[in-house]
């Protein structure tokens, strides 16, 4: 079997980029002067630098997930639009036949599943759902989050506390100017 663009990359990318794959901690210090090779602070910094390559290393392998996710997102929605294309198509071809034959002819003929054939198509179903359901509850969080910032604001109205404290005397010299231009007007 071929490997996956996602094996490919994990090969490539993640397997020879650990700092002890690249250079070891014996190679590291022999770089530093001789007065300093058995220094705790060269172990130091190796183990820091040893840190701050594996949170790249995590950063581009967590990039490999979510590119591979939303491959996968975007070969099922292909592949759902697909079979929605051949159906209308079918649709199409059968209103067809049946305004030239009639309704007697054999338009219609069902698809008999087998249990090996009907399993991807179950998966890919699940996966679809799977996907939806994960759209839904983001949207949901994200409005949940602007109503709880819109109930927080408001709060400030019924506990009597304002963000802006000249706002009452505002509000009262715009209505008085409303009620001036309105007594112009008649």
């Amino acid at each position: 079997m071929a490997p996956t663009e996602t094996t490919i990359l994990r090969n490539y990318l993640l397997l020879p980029s650990r700092l002890p794959s690249i250079i070891s901690l014996q190679e590291f210090a022999s770089l530093f002067p001789k007065s300093q090779q058995s220094s705790p602070q060269v172990r130091a910094l190796y183990r820091d630098l040893q840190q701050q390559r594996n949170a790249v290393v995590d950063a581009v392998e967590a990039s490999i997930d979510g590119e591979a996710r939303q491959a996968n997102a975007l070969r099922r929605t292909m592949v759902r639009t697909q079979r929605e294309n051949e159906h209308e198509e079918q649709d199409n071809e059968i209103e067809i036949e049946r305004t030239l034959f009639g309704s007697t002819s054999a338009t219609i003929t069902s698809k008999q599943h087998s249990l090996q054939s009907i399993l991807p198509d179950l998966d890919s179903a699940v996966a679809d759902i799977e996907s939806d359901l994960q759209k839904l509850e983001n949207e949901e969080a994200t409005l949940l989050e602007s109503i709880r910032q819109a109930a927080g604001n408001m709060s400030d109205l019924r506990y009597g506390r304002l963000s802006n404290p000249k706002l009452p005397a505002e509000v009262l010299d715009g209505l008085l100017g409303i009620q001036d231009t309105c007594k112009q007007k008649t």
